[in-house]
């Protein structure tokens, strides 16, 4: 176990709430990349798989945690997208749907 390690996955995983709670209150993609945040995923399950492999410890813990973070962003990046393109069945906001303008 490094202390290294766990510092950096300290770091990342205390941006991932703010991250995730810009997508859930912007309810817009702007300034977010799928790209991005597939490759930091890919990223986590590889340190995963090295600690399920390698060297098992409680690190794993970090990984699990900072990957599912990830993960729900990636999930509220569909949201959005679809948010964006106005499909009011993504409307949770509690409000009745506004009803679309068609000509």
């Amino acid at each position: 176990m490094s202390v290294f390690e766990i510092a950096m996955l300290v770091c990342f995983g205390f941006a991932w709430p703010a991250s995730i709670w810009k997508s859930w209150t912007s309810r817009n993609n702007s300034g977010k990349s799928l790209q991005f945040l597939c490759i930091v995923l890919v990223g986590y399950a590889a340190g995963i798989a090295h600690k399920l492999i390698y060297s098992y410890d409680g690190v794993i813990i970090l990984y699990g945690i900072n990957a599912m973070m990830v993960t729900t962003d990636i999930v509220l990046w569909f949201r959005n997208g679809r948010l964006m393109k106005g499909d009011p069945a993504m409307d949770f906001s509690g409000q009745a749907p506004r009803p679309q303008a068609h000509g």
